[in-house]
Formats: C-alpha cells, sequence, structure tokens
C-alpha cells in the first residue's frame, strides 16, 4: 500500500515548493511588520490567510502524492487539491489587485470583505501579531523597487496557480515521476 521508494517525486517537490512560496511570503510579510514597521491592513491579512491556506492544501497534497502505491484513485484526489490551489492562488490575485486598485483609494478599510472575513475568523484576537490589521488600505500602500507590495503578492499567486497546474495536468496524465 505504501510506496517503497523513499524519493520524492516531481510533483511532491512541486507541491513542496507552493508550500515553501505560501510559508514564504507570510514570513515576508512578518518580516515586513515586526521589523521594518510596514503595518498591514485588513486585505494584506487576507493575503496571508490565503497564502496559509495555500501551504496547507500543498503540503496534504504532497503527503497523498507520495504515500500510496496505488496511484488511481490517489491522483485524482491530488489533482482535485492542485486545482484548490490554483483556485485559492487566483483568490489571491484578485485580493492583491482589488487592495491596490481599490482599496488604497478608500479612508478606510472597514467593512470590506477582507475586514469583515477577518473579524469573523476572530484570528486576530486568537494572534494579533500575525493577524490584527494595524494599517487602513491607504497606510499600507508601500513599494518595493517601484512595485506595489500587493503586487508582488500577486506574483508569487501567479507563480503558485502556474505550479498547481502543473501538478494537476500530470495527475490527469498519470505522471508520477
Amino acid at each position: 500500500m505504501f510506496v517503497d521508494n523513499p524519493l520524492p517525486s516531481f510533483n511532491q517537490k512541486m507541491l513542496w515548493l507552493v508550500a515553501l512560496l505560501g510559508l514564504g511570503s507570510v514570513g515576508i510579510a512578518l518580516v515586513s511588520q515586526h521589523v521594518f514597521n510596514m503595518q498591514p491592513c485588513p486585505w494584506c491579512i487576507l493575503q496571508r490567510v490565503i497564502f496559509l491556506a495555500i501551504a496547507a492544501v500543498a503540503l496534504i497534497a504532497s503527503l497523498l502524492q507520495g504515500m500510496f502505491s496505488r496511484p488511481t484513485g490517489t491522483r485524482f484526489v491530488v489533482a482535485l487539491l492542485a486545482l484548490g490551489l490554483i483556485a485559492l492562488a487566483f483568490s489571491g490575485v484578485a485580493a492583491a489587485v482589488y487592495q491596490e486598485q481599490v482599496a488604497v483609494k478608500l479612508d478606510s478599510c472597514v467593512m470590506t470583505f477582507a475586514d469583515t472575513f477577518m473579524t469573523d475568523l476572530g484570528w486576530g484576537d486568537i494572534f494579533p501579531d500575525v493577524f490584527l490589521a494595524r494599517a487602513t488600505c491607504a497606510e499600507a500602500a508601500v513599494n518595493l523597487l517601484g512595485i506595489p507590495y500587493a503586487y508582488w503578492g500577486m506574483l508569487v499567486y501567479l507563480l503558485i496557480a502556474l505550479l498547481g497546474l502543473i501538478v494537476l495536468v500530470r495527475n490527469l496524465r498519470g505522471q508520477r515521476r
């Protein structure tokens, strides 16, 4: 039932990379916040949650990809998880674009989707150093190398979507290595 080959497959490596990109993005955001005093807005926090969800899905898919030697059902489940990664990545793209094109022009982010969602989730109360919005979207609008910070996140989401697509196609075709 379990795979005898201890070496990770190409798909597993892609999924690990996706998880690393998600966790690394949150890590960079936390360094930006706590070291460089770039305080997050509700849309920034929502993107952190999306990155963490991506990392969790990628790790689960990677475990499933490498766990079983009867690959047909597992490949289908991993393909569905890869499709979920792509959907999460595009939700992150939408959040980044909305943040940069709309939210930064608002006087307040209060009562926007991101603010309401994060308040309802309640993580800001439990983990305020990670999930508490401390700035308005206009205050959080920062450029890095001339590119809005939200667009850097968008580029990472697009890379994740591409990697998810590769894993999806490879699983649908039955390719593990």
